[in-house]
């Protein structure tokens, strides 16, 4: 059975999503847009262990955090689609506009 919770991130309340198999606890972190602390401690509630990061597309309230949570984790990301690279080229620039 899949579970999932949905978890709130930056001042745009974006909604990352965690979803983990409650047979084997491997679990997706679904666009971890920033609030990296907060997407920890839902993972450490769950008992969850992520095995990798997907990103739905390039927006920053939906990439920002992706990196970071990757290497702290250890799992690779996977996404967004290569159409979406001129919006992570521009990531900077997003984060800049939206704070």
């Amino acid at each position: 059975m899949l579970r999932y919770q949905i978890i709130p991130v930056t001042p745009l309340q974006q909604n990352c999503t965690l979803l983990w198999c409650e047979a084997t606890g491997e679990a997706a972190v679904i666009d971890p847009g920033g609030d990296v602390d907060r997407i920890l401690q839902a993972v450490e509630e769950t008992g969850a262990t992520p095995i990798k990061i997907l990103l739905t597309h390039g927006h920053a309230d939906h990439v920002a955090g992706a990196a970071e949570l990757a290497a702290l984790l250890g799992v690779p990301i996977e996404g967004p689609h290569r159409d979406d690279e001129f919006l992570l080229k521009a990531l900077t620039l997003q984060c800049e506009l939206f704070h």
